[in-house]
């Protein structure tokens, strides 16, 4: 944990971080295509579920942004595949296959990402099963889709007021400069990677869980603001329970997008079992906040209490349809 810092002044830089204010424009393409609180892609979870009798199909999807690409194409093709398989872990799921679609200028400027997607493939035990490719356009571009299976599910909509939100962060990495991506996979076992994204769904199974989203963009505090918008609750984290690297510092590491991280809202009497099961893996997992009622989420240092988030004022991620409600 970092020493002396200003609670205000970093809940401030959090508010209005881009990570996080980039997840605001979800709910005007879902309002555009018609997607609402009660479709099958329901807004704001990792995965689109339906229910298929015997439990659930999961679809999910991740374009990446030209210059990420562009900067580094191996891992850009890496993480189509790493990305992806977290977004099914963190709904419960396993995954089961990925497709692709990629656009170069050229077989040159494609191999590094088909390379780094292969990669992946088969580190994760994940096939890619077909796609698009173009190569004659005048960029590197890439998205990749992919489909997995949950007996029983993970959402981002039940949290309740009660629970205790636990993070679990793969913390043995380094940033991959310059942006802000903590890599803990590339260079781990095949066999740990696919052990450790294996636990999500074995503590869905367990019943130990019943609500999680995988970190993404926004780091920790903007994934829980989203966590706390679909679910209708008020979450206030306590930034020195975060687990953290020593060498990352504080502001930098609440917008980090970690290669294996999780929040999770679990009822107090299971979090003692489920920190256990990620410690025997030496994943670092920790309770860093409460789920409470209300509508707004907040940061703390033990002492002071800085609202990032208020709900009651404006939606993030909500359709403007559903903002008055929410």
């Amino acid at each position: 944990m970092d020493g002396c810092f200003d609670i205000q002044a970093l809940a401030d830089k959090l508010r209005h971080g881009r990570g996080l204010i980039a997840k605001g424009d979800i709910g005007p393409v879902a309002e555009r295509l018609g997607l609402s609180i009660t479709s099958a892609a329901t807004i704001g979870d990792d995965c689109a579920a339906i229910s298929d009798g015997d439990g659930y199909l999961l679809f999910a999807i991740e374009g990446f942004i030209n210059e990420f690409v562009a900067a580094d194409p191996w891992f850009a093709g890496w993480c189509g595949v790493m990305v992806n398989v977290s977004d099914v872990a963190a709904m419960g799921g396993r995954a089961l296959a990925v497709v692709d679609a990629i656009w170069a200028d050229g077989d040159g400027k494609a191999a590094p990402i088909l390379d780094g997607l292969r990669a992946a493939s088969e580190a994760f035990g994940v096939p890619i099963v077909g796609g698009h490719a173009n190569i004659r356009t005048d960029r590197s571009q890439l998205s990749v889709a992919i489909i997995g299976r949950a007996k029983s599910l993970l959402t981002s909509f039940d949290a309740r007021p009660g629970d205790r939100l636990v993070a679990a962060i793969d913390l043995r990495g380094r940033y991959r400069e310059p942006f802000a991506n903590w890599e803990a996979a590339t260079d781990a076992p095949p066999a740990r990677l696919r052990g450790d994204v294996a636990l999500l769904p074995q503590i869905a199974e367990a019943g130990l869980c019943r609500a999680a989203k995988d970190i993404s963009q926004g780091g920790v505090v903007g994934t829980a603001t989203m966590f706390a918008e679909c679910s209708r609750v008020a979450i206030t984290i306590d930034v020195g329970s975060i687990p953290k690297p020593e060498s990352a510092p504080l502001e930098r590491w609440l917008t980090t997008f970690p290669s294996f991280g999780y929040l999770m809202a679990i009822p107090p009497e299971n979090v003692g079992t489920v920190t256990r099961l990620f410690a025997e893996r030496d994943i670092a997992a920790a309770d860093i906040g409460a789920v409470t009622a209300g509508n707004a989420t907040a940061i703390t240092d033990g002492e002071t209490v800085e609202t990032i988030w208020d709900f009651s004022k404006r939606s993030l991620i909500a359709p403007a349809a559903r903002e008055a409600s929410v």
